[in-house]
């Protein structure tokens, strides 16, 4: 179980991110090393893309709040399938000493 200094750190991680990958990214030009390739080869990017939420952004949404939102998407997904790994391993120990 998530503990409330677990949250807390999360959340303002969650905040903060978008200085990180918004803000400097911009300022600094910074690019994703995989974009650069892809651009050297004359990729289409539609080609490979299939995510909704292209470039951590959400449409209709300001940049840094997308980014926000695709984080804690992430967060999500990486604590569910924790939680269901968890449950799995759970469930075998129980099923071995039964037997």
């Amino acid at each position: 179980m998530l503990t409330r200094k677990t949250l807390i750190t999360l959340a303002t991680l969650l905040l903060l991110s978008p200085i990180f990958g918004v803000i400097l990214a911009e300022e600094l030009g910074y690019h994703e090393p995989l974009d650069i390739v892809a651009e050297e080869l004359k990729l289409n990017e539609s080609e490979f893309t299939w995510t909704p939420l292209k470039d951590y952004t959400v449409p209709g949404l300001p940049e840094w709040l997308g980014y926000i939102i695709c984080g804690a998407l992430g967060v999500l997904v990486i604590v569910f399938t924790g939680y269901v790994i968890k449950a799995a391993l759970g469930r075998r120990k129980i099923e071995f000493s039964d037997s």
